[in-house]
């Protein structure tokens, strides 16, 4: 039977059943680990616990959040299922909308940015005309409300490059709020003002379409 709304320490457990667990990831939390953070992430939160059930379960990565962003994630428990879910992202069919606030007014209610993106030397990812080098990333924006200096924004990806939304948004003059990375001069947020509040997925099981959401922290309200 699938598990609804449970929580391990700070991470909430949207879901969960044989194939898959969906959670809800708190900013500042690593989704899996780097050189320098092995072990406060999700995974290996996920991990441990899998690993103390009888019998012991796998947990496989799928995709991620950024570290400072928050939201919706899901992990997978057998390499068939993580294979399955992959695919959904990598032929965009699975479906993903976030709720951002940026720096500025943006007069269009409407807005789709395509472009190339790469990576340099630095690990900072930017836009090129070179197809050769970059790999196609289309953001599909639409303006939720207004203030005189921020943006609150609902934002569709078609496709998941490496932060494809913070430089898409950063390069047309709209950072998100408390992105230094890519030259946000807010910092009220104490945090990247960015969140995952929708997953549409179907799964590799039954492949029923599952739909989860997160609403944005009270933080994003205008």
């Amino acid at each position: 039977m699938p598990r609804m709304a449970a929580s391990i320490d700070r991470i909430r457990v949207v879901y969960e059943d044989a194939s898959i667990v969906v959670v809800d990831k708190p900013a500042g939390l690593l989704t899996m680990a780097t050189g320098n953070e092995r072990v406060k992430t999700v995974y290996a939160a996920l991990r441990t616990q899998a690993n103390a059930k009888k019998p012991p379960e796998k947990i496989f990565i799928v995709h991620r959040l950024d570290r400072e962003a928050s939201g919706l994630l899901v992990f997978a428990k057998t390499i068939e299922a993580k294979e399955y879910l992959q695919n959904q992202f990598k032929s965009h069919s699975a479906g993903r909308r976030y709720v951002a606030v940026v720096e500025g007014s943006i007069p269009q209610n409407h807005i789709t940015i395509r472009s190339y993106l790469a990576e340099n030397a630095a690990f900072r990812v930017y836009s090129t005309n070179n197809a050769k080098i970059g790999k196609l990333a289309v953001t599909h924006v639409r303006v939720v409300k207004r203030k005189a200096k921020e943006t609150l924004l609902e934002i569709r990806l078609e496709t998941g490059r490496k932060h494809q939304i913070r430089v898409h948004l950063a390069e047309r003059g709209n950072p998100i709020a408390g992105d230094k990375a890519y030259g946000s001069r807010i910092s009220r947020f104490g945090r990247l003002a960015l969140h995952a509040a929708h997953l549409e997925l179907r799964h590799p099981r039954t492949h029923e379409v599952l739909q989860f959401d997160s609403p944005p922290p009270k933080m994003f309200a205008f």
